[in-house]
This record gives structure tokens, sequence and C-alpha cells, in this order.
């Protein structure tokens, strides 16, 4: 059976991501690793393992490239949190940036919110009793 093991975003500023994922959103620095020959730093974030299921961020540093221009096509990450509201608290609390305040969807009972890590990424943040359900 296939599994989804990682979604891979660039980052400009390395430390300041894995601060962020870390230290903002509670997941833990998985491995990092260094490419001297290509000049570029790998640093996997996440609630788990890929080994045990989980799928995790992979922040790629190409040195010496401090910003991305995100384009359109990408459209967010999501996370499932047991309390959105709570959770944007938390996160407002350690110099996160919300973007969406946690409230129901339109039209809908889904709790979500939305926050933006350092690079401008937008990551969702949906009540867990909703997570594996259609927005709605």
């Amino acid at each position: 059976m296939a599994q989804l093991l990682h979604t891979m975003i660039r980052v400009g500023d390395l430390q300041r991501s894995i601060d962020f994922y870390t230290q903002v959103l509670g997941m833990n620095l998985l491995r990092k690793s260094e490419n001297t020959e290509y000049q570029y730093t790998l640093a996997f974030v996440g609630y788990g393992e890929e080994k045990d299921g989980a799928a995790v961020i992979e922040l790629t540093y190409n040195w010496g490239v401090s910003e991305y221009e995100l384009g359109t096509g990408f459209g967010h990450l999501a996370i499932s949190v047991a309390d959105a509201y709570k959770a944007c608290e938390d996160i407002a609390a350690n110099g996160g940036k919300v973007t969406r305040a946690a409230g129901p969807v339109a039209g809908g009972k889904t709790v979500i919110a939305f926050v933006e890590d350092p690079d401008g990424y937008k990551i969702e943040l949906i009540e867990k009793k909703y997570a594996d359900q259609a927005l709605g």
C-alpha cells in the first residue's frame, strides 16, 4: 500500500522555520542533513515519524536564497487540532500569525482557522472531530 511520506516546502531561513514548526506548532525536529556539494540543507519536522505512518514536512533551505515567490498553485497544509480556538491563542502568544480566526466554515459546522508560517505558507487548523469529514 502506498503512503504519503512528506510535503516539501522551500524556506528562506531554516532555523526560523524550524523554530516556528517546533516551538509554535509543537512539531518535532525529526532529522536534518546537509549537502555541501549542491549547497542545501534539509530538515524534517512532524508530529510523528514516517515509519509509523505519519506524514511530515521537509523544509528545504537552498543556501543563499532568502525568499521565494509562493505562486498560485500551492494552497495550504492542514493540521488537526483538539481545539482551534485554543490553538490560535497559543500560536499568537508564541509569535505566530493567525490570518483567519477560529470559527465554523461559511455555511457549515466544521471549525477551522488559518495561520501563516514565517515564509508565508498557509496552514489550516481543523478541529480533530471534523478532520476526516468534508468541510461543511
